[in-house]
């Protein structure tokens, strides 16, 4: 666990669970208003079952920062992923942040970095080559933010909507 001011940092346990999915709800509202094509207002990218069987899975961590009072701020989702060795890639194991959300009404008070620092130290504990993930087009907010925390483009995923 990592303390910062006023804040915990911890591994997400089944009492979280209905203030993960008021979070989740948030980060699918923010991409149903960026794309209405894809995403279905009023959901979450997990039900209730598939958030505490995630819960439990040692190589899908989810880290929650909590206040004084073990609230839920924010949190992030990671999966530990492996490359295996290929004639033309190294192997080398790395942390995907599936997701990372922080409560509306703690946003600008360092929730989020606070949450990426802790994964990266938990990465580099792993001995994992990098940390990635995936911002949606027109999530300039989400872009900025992982830009400020020394994160680059590494690829782009496009599409041709037909």
């Amino acid at each position: 666990m990592t303390s910062g001011e006023n804040m915990n940092i911890r591994r997400a346990q089944n009492k979280d669970a209905e203030k993960i999915i008021e979070l989740l709800n948030q980060v699918l509202e923010l991409h149903a208003h960026i794309r209405p094509d894809i995403f279905v207002s009023g959901t979450t990218k997990y039900s209730r079952k598939e958030l505490l069987e995630i819960i439990s899975d040692d190589n899908r961590p989810i880290f929650v920062a909590t206040d004084e009072k073990d609230d839920v701020m924010g949190y992030c989702f990671c999966v530990l992923m492996e490359q295996p060795k290929k004639e033309y890639m190294v192997q080398f194991k790395t942390i995907y942040i599936d997701d990372l959300c922080v409560d509306k009404a703690y946003r600008g008070r360092q929730v989020g970095t606070a949450l990426f620092d802790f994964v990266k130290k938990y990465a580099k504990n792993l001995g994992c080559y990098d940390i990635t993930l995936n911002v949606w087009e027109g999530n300039e907010c989400a872009q900025r933010f992982y830009n400020k925390l020394g994160m680059r483009v590494k690829e782009t995923n496009m599409e041709f909507i037909l």
